[in-house]
């Protein structure tokens, strides 16, 4: 494959880029608030481009009540004052770009917050106005209207709280999430509209791509139908119309060469494949891979068959091990099913940290070796764990629509730890942070792990280095035992991890470039660890 020319391959850097996620609330707090802000996230810039990745994607920074950590947004053009202005927001995006760092933003189309002056019209209008057609307002069934209008299931896995709320008038309203994200009618032309201003308006101070939450909920049936399990089509996922909107928001993005990557977790190849095809989606984030267990043939079943369902649409692949709302890669792979399902989540999982560790530094460099783009979730670059967050400080609503049953997702967004002799592990804060960091917080300070060169970030920065080597070519697998995995990307260098029971021999080579832990005493490769190698 010849290599592309430069003003190509800066054109297209989104399919290979190393992306960094910012969840700015845990970041750093520039103010000492308590909460991570922009000042905070600015200051760090330098580290974020010693780490050597291409783009940061930011959760949402809009303004927002933060009844579902900012996912409920009240108003797409404005920043919250928990983390700053616009006007920094528009500097953190030209500073970052000085340093060589795209910004990619977040954009929540499913819904609104009832904070949004679309609902609050709309609450103060009467049934039938003009205000509700904006959203998914309906009468109830029963005599007096008193039962939802149908039995749609709670995006919140584990949730059994209705997904319909009434008002007193007698009116209810859809929400797939909670009653505080009312869902916005996507046949209404004034909201295909809006959004498309929306993306123009971020699109116009300069950041580089958008995420595109919960990508394939937007379009509902009509007929609200009630929902049974294996309809297809489903009366609100992944249906048709989803299509025509992306297309119009593709041409959108063409005119500022932006580019999307959307939330679609769907287990149909073929369908998810539509999103990416040339005139709509650029990428959609692998829910496979994030999800697979740590075992050899899972894994490998899962590489391919990522890359089998990109390939006629011509887009590449994402990688990810954990973002903002999946248990921490260390903790996950510590325990015995180190796989993730939203309904499997439990207080009190029992978890090796070491062998966690062990197994996430050697996925560092597998997923690293990948053909496509990578998505590394803050604080993976330090190795934290998921942290157990006390009951009485725990914000996230999944706990609290699952009964407390579910522990949330506010263990993967304690607030990062910068510095060891530092209050609250250097995160800025004057008091206590928005989330209470753990005890042990400050051993995995960046500024701690900086100066060690056998720490996770030291691991994280040779591996983005040297990620170059591997090339742009396709993956192919090299012959190795059960429970190894073998591949090379390009000519004279090949990744190689253990996931085997025993020490590995490794296939001839010339140099060892990088290894996620020490090789034994005869050279060869210890179990869950991995190795890149010069042929």
């Amino acid at each position: 494959m010849g290599q592309p020319t430069p003003a190509r391959k800066d054109k297209d850097w989104w399919r290979s880029a190393v992306i960094y996620q910012v969840y700015v609330r845990s970041f750093a707090d520039g103010d000492g608030d308590g909460t991570g802000d922009l000042a905070g996230v600015r200051a760090r810039l330098p580290y974020l481009a010693e780490l050597g990745v291409g783009a940061l994607w930011f959760n949402p920074w809009y303004l927002s009540p933060m009844k579902d950590g900012g996912y409920d947004v009240a108003d797409y053009r404005a920043v919250d004052p928990a983390f700053g202005t616009l006007a920094e927001a528009e500097k953190l995006i030209a500073e970052a770009r000085e340093l060589g760092l795209r910004t990619i933003v977040d954009i929540v189309p499913n819904h609104v917050s009832d904070q949004h002056p679309w609902f609050q019209a709309a609450l103060a209008a009467a049934p039938g106005s003009q205000e509700r057609e904006l959203f998914h307002f309906r009468r109830g069934r029963g005599a007096g209207g008193e039962l939802p209008p149908n039995d749609w299931p709670s995006q919140f896995v584990g949730s059994t709280e209705p997904v319909w709320t009434r008002l007193p008038d007698g009116d209810w309203y859809l929400h797939l999430f909670t009653p505080e994200q009312p869902d916005l009618n996507w046949a209404h032309p004034a909201v295909r509209q809006e959004h498309e201003d929306i993306l123009r308006f971020w699109f116009e101070r300069g950041v580089a791509g958008v995420r595109i939450d919960s990508a394939a909920l937007l379009a509902k049936d009509p007929a609200l139908p009630d929902f049974v399990e294996g309809r297809d089509p489903s009366p609100f996922v992944d249906r048709d119309e989803l299509h025509d909107i992306y297309r119009s928001w593709r041409a959108v993005a063409d005119d500022y060469d932006g580019v999307f990557v959307g939330e679609v977790w769907l287990p149909d190849a073929e369908r998810f494949a539509r999103y990416l095809r040339p005139d709509e989606l650029h990428t959609a984030f692998n829910f496979s891979f994030l999800s697979c267990p740590w075992d050899a043939a899972r894994l490998r079943s899962s590489i391919d068959t990522t890359i089998a369902e990109h390939a006629p649409v011509g887009a590449p692949a994402t990688w990810v091990l954990c973002n903002h709302d999946v248990t921490r890669t260390v903790t996950r792979y510590g325990r015995t099913d180190t796989g993730f399902d939203f309904s499997a989540k439990a207080f009190g999982t029992p978890t090796d940290l070491a062998l966690g560790t062990r197994r996430a530094r050697a996925a560092a460099l597998l997923s690293l070796a990948l053909p496509g783009a990578v998505y590394v979730y803050q604080g993976e670059e330090l190795g934290l764990p998921e942290a157990d967050v006390p009951v009485d400080r725990i914000q996230d609503p999944m706990y609290f629509r699952s009964g407390g049953t579910d522990p949330g997702r506010d263990g993967c967004r304690v607030p990062l730890p910068w510095a060891a002799e530092a209050p609250h592990a250097g995160f800025g804060s004057r008091e206590e942070p928005w989330l209470p960091q753990p005890a042990d917080w400050a051993t995995y300070a960046a500024d701690l792990q900086d100066r060690d060169p056998g720490s996770m970030l030291a691991l994280y920065r040779e591996a983005i280095r040297l990620r170059p080597a591997f090339g742009d070519g396709p993956l192919t697998w090299l012959p190795a035992p059960e429970g190894v995995l073998a591949f090379t990307r390009a000519d004279g260098v090949s990744c190689v991890v253990n996931l085997a029971g025993t020490p590995a021999d490794l296939p001839p080579h010339s140099r060892l470039l990088l290894a996620s832990d020490p090789l034994d005493d005869r050279g060869r490769l210890p179990q869950d660890t991995a190795a890149w190698l010069h042929v």
